[in-house]
C-alpha cells in the first residue's frame, strides 16, 4: 500500500506504523463533569466501519510525522492524507 504524504510524496506502507482510529485526537477534558465515561468511551469502544475510515499513521522510518490518513477498508484505496498537527490546529482555530 502506498501512503501520499502530504511534504514526501508517494510512501510505501512500510515505512509507517499504524496507531488506529484517527478519533483518538479527540480526547475528553479530564476535568469534566462526565470525565470517567467519556474515558472509558474514549479508550476501548472502537468502530469497525467497512468503506472510508480516518486512521492515524506514524512515519517511524521518514520525518517521524503523524498523519491522518482516510482509507477505504474495503479496497485499502488510500483517499486522503493530512498532517494530524494541521486538524488540530484547525480544530483549535488556529488555522
Amino acid at each position: 500500500m502506498i501512503i501520499p504524504h502530504p511534504l514526501l510524496g508517494p510512501r510505501d506502507a512500510e515505512e509507517f506504523v499504524y496507531l488506529g482510529d484517527a478519533s483518538l485526537l479527540d480526547r475528553p477534558d479530564w476535568q469534566a463533569e462526565n470525565a470517567e465515561a467519556a474515558f472509558f468511551i474514549y479508550q476501548y469502544l472502537r468502530d469497525n466501519p467497512a468503506g472510508a475510515h480516518r486512521e492515524l499513521w506514524f512515519h517511524e522510518q521518514g520525518d517521524r510525522s503523524w498523519l491522518v490518513v482516510t482509507r477505504d477498508t474495503t479496497t485499502h484505496d488510500i483517499l486522503t492524507a493530512e498532517f494530524a498537527s494541521d486538524i488540530a490546529l484547525a480544530k483549535a482555530g488556529r488555522r
